[in-house]
């Protein structure tokens, strides 16, 4: 069994950092992947600039419809300040702080620094690479192995598989789900998946000339118990709506949509509540209503609100009337923003729902199902906000599974 590999399927965030922790020298370390390259979502994230980590870690921001403590267990077992020394330290990338989005950039600013540098790290590790290497199926042998087929027919026998290919998000970096079906076909429960951190659209577009306006509010989603609340960036696109705040409430929206219901989205669209947008509008010694809206909100914005409220930017604010404050109120403050659909998994930043956390042991990530299978990254049931958090996770659960692997018997 000594000669036998610890086989990583995908060389993504997890898949790399699994591939790194599991490098035993009693053991090869095989880690396959089906794109020409690997850690495609690196390569995008942040702009191109990948955000590795978020500045402050709160496992209250993440998703899940597992154990949030088996969760917070997983998130908190390699520490955000062990994961910023690791970066700092091993890899060399020198994080700096953006202080206005509180995200970890590499000091190059480009994330192609980041694969790069995981990649040759776990070469320099001992680890066996192979690239366009698509695994098909896992299949459980006596004595704990596993048997690894791939797309060209070829079998690896392995002493332990780390399954880190991913969900469904992005399917052009080579998240196409195959991973979680062959977890399914082993077994295992799927919690039901969607596309998550996914812009919003709307049909028919009707903020259309609005493209390319943006500003930071606040996002409120009421819930069955509570509200959904956010705050960050928002952009008009021309087929919907993006940005942080966005995507960081469209899991509501999806969920709700697959479940036959029209979730509202409520926008704030200045730092001021309606009391405070009240107030201002009954401060009759600014003047006109347009000019006053136009000091806090972008003026393409400004005219379209006037619009939807019936109100005329040259009215004198001493000439409202109640019903026309009241209009511009909710308009300002508790905006329903009419959207109808999203862009689905060809734009989500990560997938929702996968492997209910029961699933795994919560200091391995091992199988409780199948010994020597270890589970880690988007495949699992959990998910974070925009801003490094999913690589937190990734880097996280990765750790952990190979950490898991390298000590199997």
């Amino acid at each position: 069994m000594t000669t036998l590999p610890v086989v990583v399927v995908g060389a993504g965030a997890a898949g790399l950092m699994a591939a790194i922790n599991a490098v035993n020298h009693n053991r090869p370390t095989l880690l396959l992947e089906s794109t020409r390259d690997g850690g495609r979502k690196i390569l995008i994230s942040g702009g191109g600039r990948c955000n590795i980590l978020p500045s402050s870690l709160d496992p209250a921001l993440y998703v899940t419809g597992s154990s949030r403590n088996t969760m917070r267990k997983l998130l908190l077992s390699w520490p955000l300040e062990e994961q910023r020394r690791w970066f700092d330290d091993v890899l060399g990338l020198g994080l700096t702080l953006e202080a206005e989005t509180g995200k970890l950039f590499p000091a190059s600013n480009r994330a192609r620094d980041v694969r790069d540098g995981l990649l040759d790290f776990a070469r320099g590790s001992g680890v066996d690479i192979r690239f366009s290497t698509t695994v098909v199926d896992l299949e459980p042998l006596p004595d704990r192995a596993w048997r690894v087929t791939v797309q060209q027919g070829h079998t690896f026998d392995a002493a332990a598989v780390i399954v880190a290919s991913g969900g469904l998000s992005v399917p052009a970096t080579g998240s196409d789900g195959r991973g979680l079906a062959i977890l399914k076909r082993l077994g295992h429960a799927i919690n039901d998946t969607y596309p998550a951190l996914t812009p919003l659209t709307a049909d028919p577009p009707i903020h259309a000339a609005l493209a390319g306006v943006s500003l930071g509010v606040t996002i409120e989603a009421p819930l069955e118990r509570g509200r959904f609340t956010t705050s960050g960036g928002f952009l008009f696109t021309h087929r919907g709506y993006s940005g942080p705040s966005v995507l960081n409430v469209s899991h509501v929206a999806v969920r709700a949509r697959l479940a036959g219901r029209q979730q509202p989205i409520l926008v704030v669209w200045t730092s001021m509540n309606a009391d405070a947008c009240d107030a201002l509008l009954r401060d009759t010694e600014t003047g006109e209503v347009g000019p006053l809206l136009r000091r806090h909100l972008p003026q393409r914005l400004t005219e379209v609100l006037l619009a939807e409220a019936g109100v005329d930017g040259a009215r004198r604010l001493s000439q409202l009337r109640r019903d026309e404050r009241s209009r511009l109120v909710a308009v300002l403050a508790r905006y329903e923003l009419p959207w109808s659909g999203d862009e689905g998994y060809r734009k989500a930043e990560v997938t929702g729902g996968g492997v209910a956390l029961a699933e795994v042991k919560s200091k391995t990530l091992e199988s409780r199902r199948h010994p020597g299978l270890f589970i880690c990254g988007e495949a699992l049931d959990a998910f974070g906000p925009i801003g490094g958090y999913n690589f937190a996770w990734a880097w996280a659960t990765g750790r952990a599974a190979g950490l898991g692997a390298r000590v199997i018997e």
